[in-house]
């Protein structure tokens, strides 16, 4: 890993395969090896403070040594300093509540997830609810009901006040049990937080076993059709794939929207306050729906959409955000 201009070697960079546990950081002559990354198709990521970060799509087959040079330019915005009184200012502290429920999410997950470092987010908004953050730094996130530590490269978050985009690159680390009591809950906590995922229905999907995994699909015109009494046309996840870009992925393609129910556990109470129906009914098997941003999109082989903003989701899938994701190579025990 070289600067671009200089040529000169950037020791501390980090590099990793985003979404997994697999980084490293550059030693002293700009150099890293990563072991054991599994085959398929993965994205090395390459991020040093002052410099633009790039990624780099990598198809790894089984035995195979690749080996990838990195150029970073010098970002072109410097980030100004920012005084500890300004992290007090009462809007900033109002948008950063609204940032953490919005980007960690509301389950019971990410009532034990926190960011420990939220002095490197900056914030922009409008009196009617839009909220845009950038960070000048990795965030540091401690997940104390899966065990984890994220460092998330945060790209891109914006919330409407109706839909929210967020992007980035997450390097997971395993935190250690206080006990092994705490281990074998994080172990059964993984386990729930997996199954019934959008990860989950997405690795099983490309496997043509939704209904073996617990899940039914229905196609949908229109979302409104969802909450009225509509017909739902009982859909074959094989008949809205096809082949990918590349031998190893798929492209998803489909017209209006994908209904999943997830038959095998009952939505959390906390759904239910999130969709504002807690008073209204009792919780009942996790619906959840999804379209098509802007046509065809392609999927890798750990169920990962490979246009981080490919696919729009709704319901349940919606709900569980960063405090309820999993490193991509995570399988159940």
């Amino acid at each position: 890993v070289v600067d671009s201009t200089s040529g000169e070697p950037l020791p501390g960079a980090h590099v990793f395969i985003a979404g997994s546990m697999i980084g490293t950081t550059t030693d002293g002559e700009g150099r890293y090896r990563l072991e054991r990354v599994p085959p398929g198709a993965h994205r090395l990521y390459v991020s040093m403070l002052g410099f633009e970060p790039v990624h780099i799509d990598a198809l790894v087959t089984a035995g195979q040594t690749l080996h990838y040079d990195a150029y970073l330019v010098p970002s072109v915005i410097e980030l100004g300093e920012v005084t500890v009184e300004a992290r007090k200012d009462t809007k900033w502290q109002k948008r950063l509540k609204t940032f953490i429920r919005q980007f960690l999410g509301e389950t019971p997950n990410a009532a034990e997830t926190k960011i420990l470092n939220p002095e490197v987010l900056d914030f922009d908004g409008t009196w009617w609810g839009k909220l845009e953050a950038r960070a000048a730094e990795p965030l540091v996130i401690e997940n104390r009901a899966l065990g984890y530590r994220i460092h998330y490269f945060l790209k891109e978050f914006i919330s409407t006040g109706v839909t929210i985009k967020y992007d980035g690159e997450p390097l997971f680390e395993e935190l250690p049990p206080r006990d092994d009591a705490e281990a074998e809950r994080w172990r059964q906590n993984r386990r729930r937080a997996f199954f019934g995922s959008f990860r989950h229905f997405m690795l099983a999907a490309l496997g043509d076993s939704t209904r073996e995994a617990g899940f039914v699909t229905h196609r949908l015109l229109a979302l409104e059709d969802a909450r009225r009494s509509h017909p739902r046309f009982p859909l074959h996840m094989a008949d809205v794939f096809d082949e990918g870009p590349t031998p190893e992925t798929r492209t998803l393609r489909f017209r209006g929207f994908i209904e999943v129910t997830y038959l095998k556990e009952k939505e959390d109470p906390a759904y239910l306050r999130w969709e504002h129906s807690y008073y209204q009914r009792t919780p009942g098997s996790q619906r959840s729906w999804i379209s098509l941003t802007d046509g065809p999109t392609a999927v890798d082989p750990t169920g990962t959409i490979v246009d981080p903003y490919g696919v729009t989701v709704y319901g349940y899938f919606a709900f569980e955000r960063v405090a309820d994701e999993l490193p991509k190579e995570y399988r159940p025990d």
